[in-house]
């Protein structure tokens, strides 16, 4: 009896820890399933695109409830057979951790993660062996490892093992033959092919000067046809566009809102990547409003060193002298005018518009119709009429757009830490753009049929802030409206009213 009785007392013990190693799994997975971006910083992983949040909740949010679902079966039901499910993909996750620590170096943080998950397998080794002797009656012999491990388990877990080692060992083979196909991958793409005859807006950069992993600085591409058209060009913005496979080559011109660093710091990639990529002999035309010469010309002359050298080792066949850098293409608004027309050929016409963003001036705004279709980028701005009255019946507007508070908020913690420049700064950005209610409410008000928000200020690292950063814009307008992020591509076909989105990363 009293065997019996530690045996059932070491049971109930094993069992609650099972459980609580089981409950703990579950959370994990929740959290992952619901708040993926917060979980994953815990896991020092940021996704870059939606697809990365969807291997987030998809792969960890199931992996971890699986794992305590078997561990929870196995404590309720006092199998121990239940309990092999969560054992042998923890033994693989630390041979995972392990081949990491060997290939990538040692942190801390993956110390301690291989030390915690080799303690619940241990955990859960001696609940297995608890309830097989369960299983056999408390018998006093000796319980063998087979009875605690399939031989069919243990083979495939080898086998697993073994294959993967075998993969380590080889990457430098496997590597030597998959780059050339990845590269023809790459560069053969062209998402540009196969899109139907209509406007296309691509976001290829909608953050604002605050670094966010997932946004580079202002950037929305527009394809009219077969036409390329870039609008603004913000920090980091050229290189998302080739990550998109957006070929710089194929630019045909460049529209400046206005001539803050964050609209304007790839100019100078943009242009040379437009042209070596594509080996014009023409420069890139760069409208915008009086001033853009000056950038131009500033960008020119920064790159002109650069531009001589490449001509001497590449040739002039390959880069063409009379391509290199930008033409600027300045416009300017009749008396008592707020819009002018810059362009209006093959079928495209592009309208510039003034806009509130005081004490920059003249900022503008772009209006795109092409064929019955059309789309307004806002550009940086206070709420305008203007803005209002170039976007009526616009198929989709790019708008700019901040939550006060959040940078409020921003603005109190730089003040506690004693960084009182960019306390200042913050306060001072809430007199010159667009909240995303304000957005809204143009967007009702003009009708437009779909809202797409940029420039987005505070940076969101976690998609988890998504709806304190709306607040009450869905309220407002009830149309399709989104958070934009890098790699969001939307398509209005002609002869259509439909609009579609899709991903270019």
């Amino acid at each position: 009896m009293n065997g019996l009785g530690n045996a059932s007392f070491s049971e109930t013990v094993f069992r609650l820890l099972t459980g609580l190693i089981g409950v703990f799994f579950c959370l994990l997975g929740i959290g992952f399933m619901t708040f993926p971006d917060g979980f994953g910083a815990g896991f020092s992983i940021q996704p870059i695109t939606v697809q990365g949040l969807n291997s987030l909740r998809g792969d960890l949010g199931g992996l971890f409830l699986g794992m305590g679902f078997f561990c929870l079966l196995g404590a309720t039901t006092k199998r121990w057979s239940w309990l092999v499910v969560p054992q042998l993909f923890l033994l693989l996750i630390m041979i995972g951790r392990l081949i990491s620590l060997g290939q990538e170096g040692s942190t801390p943080l993956g110390v301690r993660a291989v030390l915690f998950e080799g303690a619940l397998w241990v955990l859960l080794t001696i609940s297995a062996l608890v309830l097989s002797r369960r299983a056999a009656a408390f018998a006093p012999a000796i319980v063998k490892s087979s009875d605690i491990f399939n031989p069919k388990i243990l083979i495939a877990a080898v086998m697993v093992a073994a294959i993967i080692s075998g993969l380590v060992l080889s990457q430098k083979r496997v590597g030597t033959r998959l780059a050339p196909k990845i590269a023809l991958k790459s560069m053969a793409a062209d998402p540009l092919a196969d899109l139907p005859d209509g406007l296309h807006v691509a976001l290829c950069g909608s953050g604002a000067p605050l670094p966010d992993l997932r946004r580079a600085s202002a950037c929305t591409a527009v394809i009219a046809g077969k036409d390329f058209y870039v609008v603004d060009t913000g920090p980091g913005s050229e290189r998302k566009l080739e990550l998109m496979r957006l070929n710089p080559g194929k630019v045909k011109a460049v529209f400046l809102t206005h001539f803050h660093s964050d609209h304007i710091g790839d100019l100078g990639e943009l242009m040379l990547k437009r042209w070596a990529g594509g080996a014009r002999k023409t420069p890139l035309d760069v409208y915008g409003p009086d001033g853009v010469e000056i950038v131009v010309k500033g960008f020119h002359e920064a790159y002109s060193l650069d531009t001589e050298y490449r001509i001497r080792h590449h040739g002039p066949e390959t880069v063409p002298p009379s391509g290199a850098g930008g033409v600027a293409r300045t416009f300017s608004f009749p008396q008592g005018e707020e819009e002018t027309i810059v362009i209006n050929e093959d079928g495209l016409k592009v309208t510039a518009f003034l806009v509130d963003h005081t004490p920059v001036k003249p900022a503008v705004g772009y209006r795109f119709d092409y064929k019955g279709r059309s789309v307004v980028i806002s550009g940086d701005t206070l709420p305008v009429s203007s803005l209002t009255t170039q976007a009526q019946g616009a198929d989709l507007l790019v708008h700019e757009a901040l939550q006060p508070p959040m940078v409020s908020m921003l603005k109190e913690v730089a003040e506690k830490v004693g960084r009182t420049n960019t306390a200042k700064i913050m306060g001072d950005i809430l007199s010159y753009h667009t909240s995303a209610e304000d957005a809204a409410r143009i967007a009702s008000q003009a009708g437009v049929g779909r809202l797409v928000l940029t420039h987005i200020l505070p940076p969101l690292p976690v998609s988890d802030l998504k709806p304190a950063f709306l607040g009450n814009a869905k309220k407002i307008f009830e149309g399709p409206l989104t958070i934009g992020e890098d790699g969001m591509l939307f398509s209005l076909p002609t002869g259509s009213d439909k609009i579609s989105m899709g991903w270019l990363l």
